[in-house]
């Protein structure tokens, strides 16, 4: 056994929770094996993608020698940095939001709500620990894995190098994910900043929170301190919030966050930071005049980052950009035939669920199409994913221009939340189900759901669109009465109503007539 001198993440505050987070994720006192001779495969990064390759390849049950190297935390960014910990803030954030809201539903709240943010963020640090003993790097060991805490680059073609010891491998996969993107923005830096990877060591709530980004990351984590408190502002370079998004989705979040008064100042241009008697003031431009705007902490949410640097890349023939990440084709397969990518470092979908379905497709294509068992391609999956705002937006399929731009003559189907019951008894008005068909067919292309449980909803869809199901299916499914779900039982029952031509409703009439 070999001895990892361990260099422990920042992690803060260093209290029960933390300490019991890192002894399952990066224990202080790992021995990292003696190397095998020969590893069959060698997944460099433990989150969402490492982790579903090694835990595959090694419960095949086929003796396979296979390792897995992590330099900072097991789990990656979603157990530590990102999906865990951000969604149990953002459930204490709607809790504080029911509440302030309770009037509307007969209810009448104590006229302050009283928030204690350093008791969220530890519950928050509590359910992280009790859920990382799935990542842990002991599980993984007795999986039959061979764990090695550092840092690895590729030596040559057939090994990689892990604190100075070499891993010899017949194929790698390369899962070493994203990061936070650093704006360019002059006295950034000197003054300070927070990204998802230190958001959620703070324990005392930011009284000024400035967002830089308005996309999924960022709008998610505004509304939540705004909610808890915070006086938040954010600082979108583009016309319109989440603009990637279906537009009208867009707009019902973008209202939502206005009734909340929050502060939005987009269209903007960041020119400088400085650290002054009063905050950190930011300095931007908008329609051609200079302004400043003036908060205790500055969030970074605009983007990710493939982490690419250090492995050594070109020692092996595998390109890459330093904006896109690894260069893969559709099987996930590297410009070097024995190296895979997967999960963030090489693909738009920036997702864990992604993640997880493109490690799947990794593990067949590297230990299962060499037998001629046949490959699975990337572009063949049905991906949905949801922006945890409150309304949520959940989408799967195509938008509707892609569509267009791919031919097809499309048809929408909108049902607004104010005509579905459920909604109206929970108070959800706002939001919709949006499903988009091939015009004279009931195959679906795509949907879009607003609702505060979309992330919930949204897969009903993704299993028609999977399955070839059309919206007749859908039509003909019983939903329970009342939910919100009968949203898309709506959708798919106006879809069935165009089948009824003048002439079909004449003979009806007819038959009803005469019987």
């Amino acid at each position: 056994m070999t001895q990892f001198i361990s260099q422990e993440p920042a992690l803060q505050p260093l209290d029960e929770y933390n300490q019991s987070l890192l002894s399952y994720v990066h224990p202080p006192d790992w021995m990292n094996p003696t190397p095998a001779a020969m590893y069959d495969l060698v997944v460099i990064g433990a989150g969402t993608a490492g982790l579903v390759v090694a835990a595959g390849a090694a419960g095949l049950g086929l003796g396979l020698k296979v390792a897995l190297i992590e330099r900072s935390l097991m789990g990656g960014d979603c157990l530590n940095v990102g999906c865990v910990p951000s969604k149990c803030i953002i459930r204490s954030s709607r809790a504080a939001a029911d509440i302030r809201d309770a009037m509307s539903f007969g209810v009448h709240p104590p006229e302050q709500v009283e928030v204690d943010f350093a008791a969220v963020m530890r519950r928050m640090r509590k359910i992280r620990a009790g859920i990382s003993h799935h990542d842990s790097a002991d599980r993984f060991r007795k999986l039959g894995i061979d764990v090695f805490l550092g840092s690895a680059e590729f030596v040559n073609e057939g090994a990689i190098a892990v604190n100075g010891t070499q891993l010899r491998f017949k194929k790698a996969v390369i899962a070493t994910g994203a990061r936070a993107v650093r704006p360019k923005v002059p006295g950034l830096e000197e003054a300070g900043y927070l990204t998802n990877e230190t958001v959620f060591s703070l324990t005392k709530r930011p009284n000024r929170l400035a967002v830089i980004g308005g996309g999924p990351i960022g709008c998610e984590l505004a509304q939540a301190f705004h909610r808890l408190g915070s006086q938040v502002t954010i600082l979108h370079k583009n016309s319109h919030l989440l603009d990637r998004e279906d537009a009208d989705a867009a707009e019902v979040v973008q209202q939502q966050f206005l009734r909340e008064k929050m502060q939005l100042i987009l269209d903007c241009k960041l020119e400088q930071v400085e650290q002054t008697s009063a905050g950190k003031a930011i300095q931007y431009s908008q329609n051609g005049a200079v302004h400043k705007v003036v908060a205790d902490e500055i969030l970074v949410g605009a983007g990710r980052a493939p982490n690419v640097e250090g492995l050594n890349l070109e020692a092996v023939g595998v390109n890459y950009d330093p904006r896109r990440g690894v260069q893969v084709n559709d099987y996930l397969q590297t410009t070097n035939p024995r190296i895979y990518a997967a999960g963030d470092i090489c693909m738009d979908w920036k997702f864990t669920h992604a993640a997880d379905a493109a490690a799947r497709i990794v593990i067949k294509n590297t230990l299962f199409a060499p037998f001629g068992l046949g490959r699975s391609k990337l572009s063949s999956l049905v991906m949905p994913w949801v922006t945890y705002t409150d309304p949520e937006i959940a989408h799967v399929g195509l938008y509707e221009q892609d569509a267009q731009a791919k031919g097809f003559d499309i048809n929408t189907i909108k049902i607004p939340f104010s005509s579905v019951d459920r909604a109206l008894a929970d108070g959800e008005t706002e939001g919709f189900v949006k499903i988009m068909h091939k015009r004279g067919s009931d195959q679906i292309l795509g949907a879009t759901i607003v609702a505060r449980h979309a992330g919930e909803m949204i897969s009903e869809v993704t299993l028609a669109i999977a399955t070839k199901q059309g919206l007749s299916a859908l039509s003909g499914v019983i939903h329970p009465y009342p939910t919100q779900a009968e949203g898309i039982k709506k959708a798919a029952d106006a879809y069935r109503r165009t089948l009824l031509t003048p002439r079909t409703q004449t003979f009806l009439k007819l038959l009803t007539k005469f019987s």
